[in-house]
């Protein structure tokens, strides 16, 4: 399993570490009062951080929206290294002017672009005959609320969302859910079996097949989920849990309007 960033700044505080790029020379003193930091560069401060953290890889870190100040990303998570390499800020980034949540930006683009990467081919997708939206579902065959979901899917293809589902089984790998999963996949009609087994149905076929499963259960965690049913929408924005036809039609109309 992937080490948080959490984990990481927790190691770090209870070792009694800094992130320090350069440390300072003997008999100096450290800044004091409102001083501007300098800005060692992208390859020194990754230096920095990966010496700190060995866990991080160095390409997640990188320049930020803010000059000096540098990203660091670890499994969907973010905090910030201050331009000298010695601070790291644990939270999210946000324009106070424009009142826009830069780092939840930064998290719409990697869900678009991981998902992108999955792929449609790996899904099981219920679309209406004309999709106006496209709309990514993690689900546990097993979880009520996605079950209700999935009762009411021809709710959501009337107002012209397709709804396309990646398995998330909480219960984690070799679990009844996760077997389930497995099984639908394998099945020759993959949206009968799963309608199916929402609805309680046993699935008959072998689980032996080549499956995304486990992939898509990894990258759930990987990008925020909290709890299934999990909607990204088309932007990468996330909903965490069940949002019924006509609230999700009129949240997807108000983003598309602007």
């Amino acid at each position: 399993m992937k080490t948080s960033l959490f984990a990481l700044i927790a190691a770090l505080v209870l070792a009694g570490l800094s992130i320090t790029a350069c440390a300072p020379e003997r008999g100096s003193t450290a800044p004091a009062g409102n001083v501007a930091v300098s800005d060692a560069g992208l390859e020194a401060v990754r230096d920095a951080v990966t010496g700190a953290l060995p866990d991080v890889r160095r390409d997640n870190v990188q320049p930020s929206a803010i000059p000096g100040l540098y990203e660091l990303s670890q499994d969907g998570q973010y905090g910030y290294i201050t331009g000298d390499g010695r601070h790291l800020i644990d939270g999210d980034l946000i324009d106070l002017v424009t009142r826009v949540n830069l780092t939840e930006n930064k998290r719409k683009d990697v869900r678009v672009t991981e998902l992108a990467a999955l792929g449609e081919e790996n899904m099981i997708v219920f679309a209406p005959e004309k999709t106006e939206y496209a709309v990514t579902v993690f689900t546990d065959i097993d979880c009520g609320y996605c079950r209700k979901l999935h009762r009411e899917i021809e709710d959501y293809n009337a107002r012209g969302i397709a709804i396309r589902y990646a398995f998330y089984p909480r219960a984690g790998p070799n679990s009844p859910s996760f077997r389930k999963a497995e099984s639908v996949w394998c099945a020759d009609d993959r949206k009968q079996a799963l309608t199916l087994a929402k609805q309680g149905g046993d699935i008959q076929n072998e689980a032996g097949c080549e499956n995304p499963v486990a992939r898509e259960y990894m990258l759930g965690a990987q990008l925020g989920l909290r709890g299934t049913p999990m909607m990204i929408l088309p932007d990468g924005e996330v909903v965490n849990g069940y949002m019924p036809a006509d609230a999700l039609a009129e949240r997807l109309q108000m983003k598309e309007q602007g």
